[in-house]
């Protein structure tokens, strides 16, 4: 039979083994290192060996502790850069929907504006988005600048952490008042180019915002234009509105920092391994929770922004575009007596949801920003990776590497975890 003979060639092939003729070559197959003998079950585990052509770049510790501290710096960076340069597009149509008192298309959900994006690029060029950048920027350093100069000469802290005290927060709130309020008339100037058209205005120089600026701070009590409200109209709403979304933004960070930290360590614990890089999750860390408190914020405050906007527009003359189509334009015209009279006199002609005009151009914002933080933590995480010539986070966890590979196999760099699984850990 078929299978008593398959048998009987097995016995045979173990016999030849107790032959001296063919214990000689068997002998000889083991000396060549193709084969060896397993002692345990550890023996049988495969390690991941390093490409012989990739070497790491660094040969210190020292040297990865800086390539982990770049790289959280990187994230920092890509964060700050796409809050203030690459969302302004998004800033500007979210303006412009909000001054518009007579729009008849409230741009709620982002995909109403599709089209009107489509049409403006069409007809005004690719910069139309990117007006009034500048000035933004300048009155985003102006009151830094001014922040620095209170802190230097008063006992009054910029910045505050979990040691500050009760006095030194009040002092800290102060000196956010006072910036907010002497940089009013120049915000006010920054938001007529911001959301003033291009094809019926002329484009502003670079240093109009502060001229413009100035123009307002000295027509203190008496507007030099008849609707324009004075500038101490504008300086209580504009402290109230700055000062409560500054406070909310820190209440809002502090929380979700700490939820984020807990599931983080609760996700180690279930692992059963405690990262030793805690300064890039800490960073990671702190870019998501800056994001979602900024995110918490704006959509808190948004319409009391919309009607601090209007007030602050109001007889400048300022013409934008109409973004109910995307290729004419509107005159602004309106008659507000102040903060009160433009919440009543919007409630009754435009709504509840007239407070939330652009609110569309908001979520595409805050998805652009998210986006943008995504790709370049992707970005960061395989130049890491390459760097430092060890296998990716998803490899080490499947195969269980931490704390078991053997010399000359790739270990695990917790830089690199940190950064490319963070989010997985929060989710």
């Amino acid at each position: 039979m078929a299978g008593l003979e398959d048998y009987e060639r097995y016995l045979e092939d173990e016999d030849e083994l107790d032959n001296a003729r063919f214990l000689s070559a068997y002998k000889h197959t083991l000396d060549d290192g193709q084969y060896q003998f397993i002692n345990s079950e550890r023996d049988l585990t495969l390690p991941l060996q390093k490409h012989k052509n990739v070497q790491p770049l660094y040969e210190s510790p020292e040297d990865e502790i800086s390539l982990r501290k770049y790289l959280g710096a990187s994230v920092n960076l890509i964060s700050l850069i796409t809050e203030n340069l690459l969302c302004h597009p998004f800033l500007v149509l979210r303006r412009q929907c909000q001054v518009h008192h007579t729009a008849k298309r409230y741009h709620v959900v982002p995909i109403t504006l599709l089209p009107v994006i489509v049409h403006l690029h069409q007809r005004q060029g690719v910069t139309t988005l990117w007006k009034g950048i500048g000035s933004v920027l300048l009155v985003r350093g102006m009151t830094l600048a001014v922040e620095d100069v209170i802190s230097k000469f008063t006992p009054w802290p910029k910045e505050i952490n979990a040691k500050t005290t009760v006095k030194q927060f009040g002092q800290h709130l102060l000196l956010k008042c006072i910036s907010i309020a002497a940089v009013v008339p120049f915000y006010s100037a920054s938001l007529v180019e911001t959301v003033q058209s291009d094809i019926a205005s002329e484009k502003p120089g670079i240093f109009d915002v502060f001229r413009e600026g100035a123009s307002r701070l000295l027509s203190w009590s008496v507007p030099q234009k008849g609707r324009m409200l004075p500038v101490w109209a504008l300086v209580g709403p504009s402290i109230s509105l700055g000062l409560s979304k500054y406070v909310c933004q820190l209440f809002v960070r502090g929380i979700s920092t700490r939820i984020m930290c807990r599931r983080v360590t609760f996700y180690e614990e279930r692992r059963g391994a405690r990262t030793r890089d805690f300064a890039a999750q800490s960073q990671v860390i702190e870019v998501y929770s800056t994001m979602i408190s900024l995110m918490a914020t704006e959509m808190i405050f948004y319409p009391f922004e919309t009607i601090l906007h209007r007030i602050q527009l109001q007889g400048t003359r300022t013409i934008i575009d109409n973004l109910d189509s995307g290729y004419s334009v509107v005159p602004i015209l309106t008659s507000y007596e102040g903060v009160i009279d433009c919440y009543r006199q919007t409630l009754a002609t435009e709504g509840v949801s007239g407070l939330y005009k652009g609110f569309g151009a908001m979520i595409l914002q805050f998805a652009a920003h998210v986006a943008v933080i995504k790709l370049g933590k992707w970005f960061i995480t395989q130049i890491s990776e390459l760097m430092s010539s060890k296998p990716p986070a998803k490899v080490v966890e499947f195969y269980k590497l931490e704390g078991k590979t053997p010399i000359g196999s790739a270990t695990m760099s917790r830089s690199i975890s940190g950064i490319s699984s963070l989010s997985e850990e929060i989710s």
